[in-house]
């Protein structure tokens, strides 16, 4: 028996996007589409200029016609605050049986670029009324590792354990590209194939983007070719320049603050800091920060500083031979 709703939320709108089809097609099963679904976005919310849920409530309460239920979607509901989903909520304490509600927490066209945090007062609705919340995270650590498996398992496919490192280096920051390549692979090979790292190389084109502290870490460890390769692929997923000059600034502010300010652990350096939660940032920046010494610091504000006026056409240079330019000379000096 399907649940009267079901919570859909993630970070990555493609792994969210699957799983929404996913969950709709096994709710519909062989039955008419057209007449059992029934999907809400930013347009069909707006009416004369006002967003409100009152129509996807109004879908909800409505009886099947010539089928056995109804499939109702509300998508892009994040771009409601939670006092204008009171109506939402309502039909939440009492819901329609022959109604499936599927709610998707995704960013709208006016949402801005941070997805915000599923409002616990709506998280509370769906379960109490039976429902569930399903997270599509795919994760870090093993947790990714284990969301992987998951992946293969359900595609059928057996990657040893040089494959399966590659395609974890491949997806990078970028899990929902995941679904595409085991399509991929599986229409290659076919279901049950056992793959190696080379199998696959083919049919990975374009490594995923990857973590901020992926550049930082081999810039600290004056990695310069690991560094400028982390940078490469930071780029090619489309951080735009300014973004990674924000998370250089980040890194080198945090220890030019530490510098003489007396921390002398990590919970100090977190307090001075302001960080919150886990002190393991604060460690890292008080630890390097020690290790480059104050004269380093200084230098190191000094390349920061020409190539942001580098970066605003100072010297006419493109933008990402400016940024190549500031990685490698933060690497190489780290190294010494």
């Amino acid at each position: 028996m399907s649940p009267p709703v079901v919570l859909f939320k993630g970070s990555d709108p493609s792994l969210v996007g699957d799983a929404v089809a996913e969950a709709v097609r096994g709710l519909v099963g062989d039955e008419d589409r057209s007449l059992m679904v029934d999907e809400f976005d930013a347009d069909r919310y707006e009416h004369d200029g006002v967003a409100d849920v009152g129509g996807l409530v109004d879908a909800a309460q409505t009886p099947p016609f010539l089928t056995p239920g109804r499939v109702v979607v509300g998508r892009q509901l994040a771009m409601f605050k939670i006092a204008d989903l009171d109506a939402l909520l309502g039909y939440l304490a009492t819901p329609m049986p022959t109604t499936t509600l599927v709610l998707v927490w995704e960013r709208g066209p006016r949402s801005g670029d941070t997805l915000p945090a599923v409002p616990k007062r709506l998280a509370d609705a769906v379960a109490a009324a039976g429902g569930e919340v399903i997270d599509t995270n795919a994760g870090r650590g093993k947790q990714r590792s284990a969301w992987i498996e998951e992946q293969l398992a359900a595609a059928d496919l057996r990657l040893d354990a040089a494959g399966r490192n590659r395609l974890a280096d491949h997806l990078g920051e970028d899990p929902g590209r995941l679904p595409g390549v085991l399509a991929t692979l599986v229409g290659v090979f076919g279901a049950g194939a056992k793959l190696g790292a080379d199998d696959l190389e083919p049919y990975l084109i374009g490594d995923g983007d990857v973590a901020p502290w992926d550049l930082t870490d081999a810039i600290d460890r004056g990695d310069t070719a690991g560094a400028l390769g982390v940078l490469a692929r930071m780029l090619d997923a489309g951080r735009h320049p300014l973004q990674i000059m924000a998370t250089l600034h980040n890194h080198i502010g945090r220890m030019v603050a530490l510098d003489g300010a007396g921390a002398h652990d990590e919970r100090a350096a977190a307090e001075i800091l302001g960080i919150k939660g886990s002190t393991f940032p604060a460690k890292k920046a008080l630890q390097q920060g020690r290790k480059l010494g104050s004269a380093r610091l200084a230098a190191f504000v000094e390349l920061l500083a020409e190539a942001d006026l580098d970066l605003r056409g100072a010297k006419h240079l493109p933008d990402e031979a400016v940024i190549e330019v500031v990685v490698a000379r933060l690497a190489s000096r780290s190294r010494r």
